[in-house]
């Protein structure tokens, strides 16, 4: 019998090492290596497993091709009924697509993709195939239950090990596989434990020629760290083709869905649900929950038009400028950039003659999502000389556009579906960069195109 050793791999790039160190001498991470154990065995079957792991996109027999003699054939996608998931992925699962799914726990993974697999059973859309490593059958027979789906013969299989995985899909040839999840997952090939580096690298690499090779798209879950990170080795979000990821607080009854990468689709594009008894539920029109609705002019509050991936948002933005009492004033943001927030500032000063630097500035986004676009710039500066000023903006005013360090206000891409949304809303004035003045005017719309931000501020004294 072949004697373990203990060896530490990073989880960033896969580099093993004999001993423990705080750096990673090949991607130069901190803080990266984790033990795992593996046998001290020099055979051929487990020294080309460990060091050279299965083949992705070709199979072992076939050669040299040139693109001209490639079949191009039209993409299909199947959907899953679920029509914000389906926005997510680009318009549905394509077949021999690998997805990663990622999220808290208790945030509804399962609960999504369990619903998901229930309606292409129902839509006699193909067999389909759910491998769950994390619960018992029982377990997700009671879950099935809860969502109304335990009358659908939709096949489960309670199953760790990989090669017996494998052998149960090729039986059954499924269009859609889930694995649930992906650290639980080992292969015999490996000595190490499960959810280890080298076993999550290996099993995702043999899952991926799988998919690959036979047509199965294979929706994967995976665990997050703390930071909120996916678990596992870093080259894991490199070999599939589309990474998902669960947003938002897992206390609030709605649920935000990003597309980190996508091979076949937009990315960064957003899907919002709804958490109930009955399962998620898509949310159809998403700009509710960003906007809260106020009696009357309130300030401090500025309503930014955002894009994520092709769809135009209204989110409100909220201020707050409070005078400090420690000599280093707070600076603080939930949803935005906190860099953006320290140019803006000084952005204020310098051009405009707003100075905030004895007070206390925070700044959120309502509903807990992510904004990372510069065109969120202007919003937040009005906001901020909204409640510093204590004079609340018009009611039925949209705003977007960057703040450069010259004072400047750049255009944003897709200005004008930002608009029309805005329109479609009910809003009635728009403050927007003047390259993004639409030609033609929009029904019900008032734009005013400004290209500086103290042109900006003068507008609202008026």
């Amino acid at each position: 019998m072949a004697k373990a050793r203990t060896v530490f791999v990073c989880r960033e790039c896969g580099a093993r090492f004999p001993r423990w160190q705080g750096r990673c001498s090949q991607c130069q991470e901190w803080n990266t290596l984790e033990e795992t154990r593996e046998a001290d065995d020099s055979g051929p079957t487990l020294h080309r497993a460990i060091q050279r792991p299965a083949a992705l996109a070709v199979d072992a027999g076939s050669g040299l091709v040139t693109l001209d003699r490639i079949e191009r054939r039209p993409l299909q996608r199947q959907a899953t009924g679920i029509e914000e998931f389906d926005r997510v992925l680009g318009g549905g699962i394509v077949p021999g697509a690998v997805v990663l799914l990622g999220g808290d726990p208790g945030i509804g993974k399962s609960t999504l993709l369990l619903q998901a697999l229930a309606r292409l059973e129902s839509a006699g859309a193909g067999p389909v195939l759910y491998v769950t490593g994390e619960e018992s059958a029982e377990q997700v027979a009671l879950r099935a239950e809860r969502l109304g789906l335990a009358g659908l013969p939709l096949p489960l299989l309670p199953e760790i090990q990989l090669e017996r995985v494998l052998a149960a899909a090729q039986g059954l040839a499924p269009r859609v596989m889930v694995i649930d999840s992906i650290q639980t997952m080992y292969t015999e090939a490996l000595t190490s434990a499960p959810g280890s580096v080298a076993q999550v690298r290996e099993c995702a690499a043999q899952l991926t020629r799988y998919a690959k090779g036979s047509g199965t798209a294979v929706l994967l879950v995976g665990h997050v760290t703390k930071e909120g990170s996916l678990a596992g080795p870093r080259v894991l979000e490199h070999i599939v083709d589309t990474v998902l990821y669960f947003e938002g607080d897992a206390h609030s009854s709605f649920r935000l869905v990003r597309a980190v990468k996508n091979r076949f689709g937009a990315a960064n594009e957003l899907g919002v649900f709804a958490m109930t008894d009955r399962g998620l539920k898509a949310v159809s029109n998403p700009s509710a929950i960003f906007l809260s609705e106020h009696r009357g002019d309130v300030p401090g509050s500025a309503i930014l038009v955002t894009l994520e991936g092709t769809r135009p948002l209204l989110v409100e933005i909220q201020a707050l400028v409070d005078g400090s009492a420690s000599p280093t004033p707070r600076r603080l943001t939930v949803g935005l950039e906190p860099n953006r927030l320290a140019m803006l500032l000084a952005v204020l000063h310098r051009h405009a003659g707003v100075s905030c630097f004895d007070q206390d500035v925070f700044v959120n986004a309502v509903g807990g999502v992510r904004i990372t676009e510069p065109a969120s710039d202007l919003a937040m500066a009005l906001a901020i000389v909204s409640s510093l000023k204590n004079r609340a903006l018009p009611l039925r005013l949209a705003v977007f556009g960057e703040v450069g360090l010259a004072g400047e206000i750049r255009p944003a891409p897709r200005g004008q579906e930002r608009l029309r949304e805005a329109a479609k809303l009910g809003f009635t004035q728009a403050i927007v960069p003047r390259a993004n003045v639409p030609r033609q005017p929009i029904p019900g719309l008032e734009v005013i195109g400004v290209d500086r931000i103290e042109a900006a501020l003068e507008r609202l004294r008026h």
